[in-house]
C-alpha cells in the first residue's frame, strides 16, 4: 500500500485525546501515529486525511494549513449509535509542487476507493478537487460531482488552475470521466453571467442559496446521485465562523450544511467527501467546531445507509408510469425507504455515455408535477446530457 506520503498525526492532539472520556470518538477512531505507524484498516469504513496544501489559493500570501484544533474538536465529540469504524490517516505535507500534492492525494484516494473506504479529506485551497476527481479515472467510468459552494468555480480553464477555476481543467482534460456537476447553494452575485449560462448549455444543475434554505430536502436526490462531494466553507455565512473565516454576510448556517452532509452519508453512491478553504487561526474555535460537526454528520449519514436502489425484486418497490408531452415516464419508489426515482431512457442512435437504461434519483414532487402535466427538470437535464 502505497501510505508514504502520509505524516502521522501530531503528538499534540494524541496528548490531547489521551485527556478525553473513553466513550468520545477519538478514543475510538484508528490514528496513524508515529510510535503505530499506519493502522490495520481491516473493517475500517471512512478514513480522515487532511492535505495542507493552498498555493493553488487565487489569495495566497504564505498561509499555513493545519488541522489541529479540527481533530481536537472532532476526537471530543460523542459517537452516534454507530458501527462505523473510522480511522485518521494523518497528513499529506506540500510536495516540492503543487502538482506532486495532487499526485499523493490521488494515489492515495485511488488506494481507498479500491478498498471500499470512504476518504474524507480536510483540505487547504479547493482545487485539491480536482485531484480527488482524477483518482477514480480507472475505478468508475462516469462521475458526477457535487458541489457546495457559492461559486461555480468554473473560472478560465486556459489559465493555470486556482481554487476558483478547477472545474474548467475537470471539463476540458482528458480522460472525460465528469458526467454530472452540481452546485448547491450558490449566490449570484458572486458568479459572472457567463458561467451561469454555460452551466445552463452543459446541462449541469444549479441550486441557488435561496432555494436550498427554503427547502434543505431539495439536496436528498442530488446527493443521491453523486459520487464526489466537495465542500467549500466559504459557503457558509460570516456569522457561523470565526473572524479568519468570514467570507459574506449571506451563506449556509450551521445546521443547513450539517443537513446537507447527512444527505451526502446517506447516498449509497457517494464514496468520497471534502471539506475545503479552512483558514488557520489559533483564536477560533468555532470553525473547528462547525468542520468537526460537518464530518459527525456525515459519518451518521455513512452508518444510516440503507440498500434500496434494487429494482430486480418487484416486492421492494412501485412501477408509476406518467404521460407528460408524448413522453412515457416511468417513477419507481423503494417500499422501505420511500425514496423516488425517475428512468432515463437509453438512446440508441446517439454517442451514448450511458449504456443502459438508467434511474436517476427525485423526490415526490417530481412524480406529483408529473401527473399535473409538467416534466421535472432533473430529469430534462440528464436526458439532454445523454444525448450530446
Amino acid at each position: 500500500m502505497n501510505f508514504n506520503f502520509l505524516s502521522p498525526v501530531s503528538d499534540t492532539v494524541l496528548a490531547h485525546n489521551e485527556l478525553l472520556s473513553q466513550q468520545a470518538l477519538g478514543r475510538k477512531i484508528k490514528v496513524h501515529s508515529a510510535q503505530k505507524g499506519i493502522p490495520d484498516l481491516e473493517d475500517v469504513k471512512i478514513a480522515i486525511i487532511g492535505v495542507l496544501e493552498n498555493r493553488n489559493d487565487v489569495n495566497y500570501i504564505g498561509d499555513m494549513v493545519d488541522f489541529t484544533n479540527v481533530r481536537k474538536a472532532l476526537y471530543a465529540l460523542f459517537p452516534g449509535n454507530w458501527n462505523t469504524k473510522l480511522a485518521d490517516l494523518g497528513d499529506i505535507h506540500q510536495g516540492d509542487s503543487v502538482e506532486d500534492t495532487y499526485f499523493a492525494l490521488k494515489t492515495i484516494i485511488t488506494v481507498l476507493l479500491e478498498k471500499k473506504i470512504i476518504p474524507v479529506i480536510l483540505g487547504g485551497s479547493q482545487d485539491l478537487t480536482y485531484a480527488n476527481y482524477r483518482a477514480y479515472d480507472n475505478v468508475i467510468p462516469m462521475v458526477n460531482i457535487v458541489n457546495v459552494d457559492s461559486n461555480f468555480d468554473l473560472g478560465d480553464s486556459t489559465q493555470p488552475i486556482k481554487n476558483n477555476s478547477y472545474l474548467g481543467k475537470i471539463i476540458l482534460e482528458q480522460p472525460f470521466n465528469l458526467f454530472n456537476y452540481s452546485t448547491i447553494g450558490y449566490q449570484t452575485y458572486f458568479n459572472p453571467q457567463e458561467e451561469i449560462d454555460l452551466m445552463d448549455k452543459l446541462y449541469f444543475e444549479a441550486y441557488r442559496l435561496g432555494e436550498v434554505s427554503n427547502n434543505i430536502s431539495l439536496v436528498e436526490p442530488v446527493m443521491r446521485d453523486a459520487h464526489l462531494v466537495s465542500v467549500d466553507l466559504k459557503s457558509v455565512k460570516a456569522s457561523e465562523v470565526g473572524e479568519k473565516q468570514k467570507y459574506s454576510p449571506n451563506g449556509l448556517d450551521g445546521k443547513e450544511v450539517c443537513a446537507i452532509s447527512r444527505y451526502a452519508g446517506i447516498s449509497n453512491k457517494v464514496s468520497s467527501f471534502g471539506i475545503y478553504e479552512y483558514k488557520l487561526s489559533r483564536e477560533d474555535e468555532v470553525t473547528a467546531m462547525l468542520v468537526a460537526q460537518i464530518i459527525w454528520y456525515f459519518v451518521e449519514g455513512v452508518n444510516c445507509r440503507v440498500k434500496d436502489d434494487d429494482f430486480k425484486d418487484d416486492n421492494n418497490y412501485q412501477k408509476f408510469n406518467v404521460l407528460v408531452e408524448d413522453e412515457d415516464l416511468i417513477f419507481y419508489r423503494s417500499i422501505k425507504t420511500g425514496r423516488w426515482w425517475i428512468e432515463i431512457p437509453f438512446l440508441p442512435n446517439v454517442n451514448n455515455k450511458l449504456k443502459k437504461h438508467t434511474l436517476l434519483p427525485c423526490t415526490h414532487e417530481d412524480y406529483v408535477e408529473a401527473s399535473h402535466g409538467k416534466i421535472p427538470e432533473r430529469w430534462y437535464k440528464a436526458y439532454k446530457k445523454n444525448s450530446f
